[in-house]
């Protein structure tokens, strides 16, 4: 696959007018060769169970694009844990260049490849930490935490509590609304909002759940 395949430029500019996103020229080229790239290092990292470039559109990069409208009211430094192949916090650093991500796994491979991307996407606003979140200590609390079928939420707030505080918001992005999770939340979590998500060409129910930490 090439970065520059039409048909996967078509459906990624398809895609990203359905959500609503206007993407600039430069963006819409670093979405597709991180694409490419996630498909080159695939078969050696097995990085994605998703094997078709297609799909890929669909499955990872509009799926990361469609909390894009949720995210613009956002801060300035933001964590991607459990990271992986680097969703949702590659395209989100794509489309918001003027903040910080930072991508966090503790899987080595994932990490190498993340570091890639990075350098070929000349994406100096990302940060790759090769760490477990429970032994990971940042300077200073960041202003959002996104996870992508990370892990329970329950885990998710307990594993990223000392990342955060009051002011930080935790988003979580879910297949359908998990509510035994919400019932099973720490009591110094709450809910904030449960918003679902259209992902173009996905089928299947997606939910982003908004958490905030209480105290």
């Amino acid at each position: 696959m090439e970065p520059g395949d039409v048909s996967y430029a078509a459906d990624l500019e398809q895609g990203a007018t359905q959500l609503g996103i206007e993407l600039s020229e430069t963006q819409q080229q670093q979405l597709l060769a991180y694409l490419a790239l996630l498909n080159k290092w695939n078969k050696a990292y097995n990085l994605t169970a998703v094997r078709d470039p297609a799909e890929m559109v669909s499955r990872h990069l509009l799926d990361s694009l469609s909390v894009v409208p949720h995210a613009e009211q956002g801060g300035s430094r933001w964590l991607d844990v459990g990271s992986g192949g680097g969703m949702p916090g590659i395209p989100l650093a794509i489309l918001f260049p003027k903040r910080s991500f930072t991508l966090l796994d503790s899987n080595g491979k994932k990490t190498r490849f993340l570091t890639q991307v990075k350098l070929e996407l000349k994406l100096a606003n990302v940060e790759v930490v090769h760490s477990r979140v429970e032994q990971f200590k940042p300077e200073q609390p960041y202003t959002d935490i996104t996870s992508r079928a990370f892990s329970s939420l329950d885990d998710f707030a307990k594993w990223t509590r000392h990342l955060g505080d009051v002011e930080t918001r935790w988003l979580a992005m879910k297949g359908v609304q998990p509510d035994d999770e919400l019932q099973a939340l720490p009591e110094d979590f709450q809910l904030e909002h449960c918003l679902v998500l259209k992902v173009p060409g996905c089928q299947g129910q997606r939910h982003l759940l908004i958490l905030r930490r209480t105290s």
